[in-house]
């Protein structure tokens, strides 16, 4: 009888042990610790890693310290298992100086195995707390001591790849791994992966993924599709999920996610699609984290309806899920239904988290109501929550948006440690508000707190350049930005393309966009933009095609810029190969383009191919209504111009100022000066919209063409604002036409006030006293001119032949085809002599 409890005993030990492993492994800690403190007596070597494991939490580590002193007390702390998972035990709960007592114990008493296990635990341990220099010099000691690294510890220093170590360093361990012929570790070879994901180096990690012995292990093609997507080549995500099905690797939940990441990236509705196909194939539609992506991949290629049916299918819905069905409706503008749902959630008892009062914040932010701000608010003020940065950095933005700046900043001023998201809330909300130089400020400031700027903020500040209209200051952002390797970020270079065009450099525009590694669209229309704006709108149209050959799809941007250039030179055989692509490739024409072909047609002359536009249009703004008003009015068909401005009216669109200068504009050209005056009276009057010098101007050339120069000369004296050169100018031409010397001559006066270096202006004065016969004032006008250095700038004009624009200026003969001309010319002039016409009358 008294051998049956050590017989009980031999029988229960297996047992206590394996139950304590098992209670570990299903992550119930403290229920194995509590196990452990029932019978400590029985628990034997191998059991001990686990109870250290179990103990790897702050508030167990009294557990293990208490197992620390039995594990010395039964001599086992030389054990290099049993000591390496102390040391992490230690490390994970944050007591890294007892962890290093441990090490530093077993090393100064040389019970320390040349095993590499040990040395690890305690390297994780450094760099797990920012201690990089004591890691490196730990590893090198290791290695000075004759333990090789292992691939654990290989792991350990590519792990801390970008935070403490470059991408030289990677290359030199991956040469380490080379030559050491670590390859075949499956850890190893991912963290290679993720290493050279981290350095945007997509190419070698797919070399290290090509290389890989043994690709049935589902990890590595994980982390590669995750890898390309980061580095914005969702295409070759989606290429490389393919593959990874064809190999009839295993998929995980994983996989799913990383490549529906990869649909949202491209907005690949198709392919998200196949994706939905193959998570209900395969069983993962119940899996949270599957369908939360799927209705996230829905909500970002603005299917908000499917995403919402993702979301009424799930029956147990987690704050996640609810999340991403708020954040679809915030990206898809639908801030009223973002609310809606957050109603529900409240009402359903789910607490909301700091991402979910982002996201109602930013759909505050979108309706502009800020009493609805400022109670989320006072709702938060009354909850830890609000303490979160991600929360006040969201806070501040809403106020920005709102147009409460002093608000934000208030709220800024409280976060404590602002990270780099909060200070590009702020500046973001500066240059949003116009006020550039206080943005540029604070970004000098985020500066000197030691934080580097992101592609995002970068961009803000170029934009605040842009504002400021500084470009020596942009200039020297842009030299920062080189410095920081944010230059060639597409995002920050489409910036610097958007400064160099606003300032009038399209040439330094042109040296960033081309100097680019990677455009998307946007950066593609920026460029286009730039080169019409300043005048080579040859180019802008050049680019156009090349945007489809770079594999993108023109948008409506794309298309209104190509068409604005080709407006700009009259290129009707350009304008209508756009309008072909445009029908053939079915892209879905918004009222921006269609205002932009309505704009092309009639500056190509043809106002009937404009018209037929126009009535077939849908939906038609102010902006498209004052297009075919300008078109009728600068063919002389100024009565159909009128007449579609009362259509306006009657359908309710009220006209703005550009409606009036369009139909002031259309009376000039066709003489109807008292229907000009009442427009102009109507304006102010009836609509109580303030004239600007562009109608004054409009108005004064309407009566020097109809002969009343003295009204002119009358409503120039009387108008509420100071008259510029335009004004003048447009008396002065009246005056030359009308042979009135003496007010001509009171016009060019005011005009050379104006602009006394400008040549154009003497011209038109010295044009009016030749044409007066008065030689002795035209003389001495031509002397003051010569005295002055001033020139005439020459008239050009240009001719579209066969897809070719030819381009001439007045006195010039450069072109390649003057001699051809000038004997086509004589031709014509012989002829014209052989009927009796006389070609003196034309210039011949």
């Amino acid at each position: 009888m008294s051998s049956a409890p050590l017989v009980y005993r031999k029988i229960s030990q297996p047992l206590f042990n394996c139950k304590i492993k098992a209670l570990v492994r299903q992550g119930r800690y403290t229920e194995a610790l509590q196990r452990y403190s029932r019978s400590p007596s029985i628990a034997a070597p191998f059991t001990f890693p686990s109870l250290l494991k179990a103990c790897a939490s702050p508030s167990h580590l009294n557990y293990g310290k208490t197992i620390h002193s039995t594990i010395i007390a039964l001599g086992l702390h030389c054990d290099p298992f049993i000591t390496s998972s102390l040391i992490s035990m230690y490390v994970r709960c944050g007591s890294l100086d007892a962890a290093l007592h441990v090490f530093d114990t077993l090393l100064n008493n040389q019970v320390l195995a040349p095993d590499a296990t040990v040395w690890n635990s305690m390297l994780d341990g450094y760099f797990r707390y920012g201690f990089f220099l004591q890691g490196i010099s730990h590893f090198r000691r290791m290695q000075s001591l004759g333990i090789l690294p292992d691939a654990y510890s290989l792991c350990i220093l590519l792990g801390v790849s970008g935070r403490f170590l470059g991408y030289l360093e990677g290359k030199q361990i991956h040469g380490y791994i080379v030559r050491s012929m670590l390859f075949g570790d499956p850890f190893l070879e991912t963290s290679l992966i993720e290493m050279y994901s981290t350095f945007n180096r997509p190419r070698e990690a797919w070399c290290v993924f090509l290389k890989l012995e043994d690709k049935s292990n589902v990890v590595p093609w994980n982390v590669t599709i995750g890898t390309f997507c980061a580095n914005g080549m969702w295409a070759r995500s989606l290429e490389i999920y393919s593959l990874m099905k064809d190999e009839n690797v295993k998929i995980v939940s994983e996989s799913l996610t990383s490549t529906l990441s990869s649909c949202c990236q491209g907005q690949s509705v198709d392919l998200g699609k196949q994706v939905h196909c193959d998570v209900i194939k395969m069983g993962f539609q119940t899996d949270p984290y599957v369908y939360t992506s799927l209705l996230t991949m829905y909500g970002k290629c603005k299917l908000v309806e499917d995403a919402k049916m993702i979301f009424n299918k799930v029956p147990n819905k987690e704050i996640e899920l609810w999340n991403a069905m708020i954040s679809a409706y915030v990206f898809n503008g639908c801030a009223s239904d973002a609310f809606e749902v957050y109603t529900k959630m409240r009402f359903n008892f789910i607490t909301p988290d700091s991402f979910t009062m982002s996201n109602i914040l930013t759909s505050s932010s979108m309706i502009g109501i800020y009493n609805v701000g400022r109670s989320l608010h006072a709702e938060l003020v009354k909850r830890p929550i609000e303490n979160t940065i991600t929360v006040k950095s969201s806070l501040v933005t809403m106020y920005c948006k709102c147009g409460s700046v002093d608000d934000a900043t208030s709220v800024f001023s409280t976060i404590r440690e602002k990270d780099i998201v909060s200070w590009g809330s702020m500046i973001s909300g500066f240059l949003q508000n116009g006020k550039f130089k206080e943005a540029l400020d604070h970004f000098r400031i985020m500066e000197a707190n030691g934080l580097r700027p992101d592609s995002d903020i970068m961009s803000t500040v170029i934009s605040a350049c842009n504002g400021l209209e500084n470009i020596e200051l942009g200039c020297m952002v842009h030299g920062y930005a080189i410095k920081s390797g944010l230059d060639l970020d597409v995002f920050v270079a489409t910036s610097l393309v958007g400064m160099y065009s606003k300032c009038g450099f399209p040439d330094m525009a042109g040296n960033v966009f081309y100097g680019m590694p990677h455009k998307n669209l946007v950066a593609w229309n920026s460029m286009m933009t730039c080169y019409s704006l300043n005048g080579h709108p040859d180019k802008s149209i050049e680019l156009f095609p090349q945007i489809v050959q770079h594999g993108f799809c023109p948008d409506s941007i794309s298309i209104t810029s190509a068409l604005a250039a080709v407006s700009s030179i009259a290129s009707l055989l350009k304008g209508k190969i756009i309008h072909g692509y445009l029908i053939r490739q079915e892209i879905l024409s918004d009222t921006e383009v269609e205002n932009a072909l309505i704009d092309m047609y009639i500056k190509c002359g043809l106002v009937r191919y404009a018209r037929n536009i126009f009535q077939r249009m849908s939906m038609k703004n102010v902006v498209t209504w004052n297009s075919m008003i300008a078109g009728y009015g600068s063919h002389g068909e100024c009565d159909r111009g009128l007449s579609l401005f009362h259509e306006m009216k009657s359908i309710g669109i009220a006209p703005d100022d550009v409606t009036f200068l369009c139909l002031i504009s259309s009376c000039n050209h066709s003489g109807l000066v008292d229907e000009g005056q009442n427009l102009l009276q109507s304006m102010k009057v009836e609509y109580g919209i303030e004239p600007k010098m562009e109608h004054y101007v409009n108005m004064v050339d309407l009566l020097g063409r109809a002969g009343r120069l003295d009204d002119a000369y009358s409503f120039i004296r009387k108008m509420p604002i100071e008259a510029d050169r335009s004004i003048w100018l447009s008396l002065l031409c009246a005056c030359r036409a009308h042979h009135d010397v003496e007010l001509g001559e009171v016009a060019a006066d005011n005009l050379l006030k104006l602009e006394p270096g400008r040549g154009s202006n003497y011209v038109q004065l010295l044009n009016l006293y030749g044409e007066a016969e008065l030689w002795d004032k035209a003389a001495k006008l031509r002397v003051t001119m010569k005295e002055k250095g001033l020139k005439k700038i020459p008239g050009c004009s240009w001719i579209e032949v066969k897809n070719s624009v030819d381009v001439f200026f007045s006195g010039d003969s450069s072109s390649k085809k003057t001699v051809k001309i000038y004997e086509t010319l004589h031709s014509l002039k012989r002829n014209m002599e052989k009927k009796g016409v006389d070609c003196h009358y034309y210039g011949l």
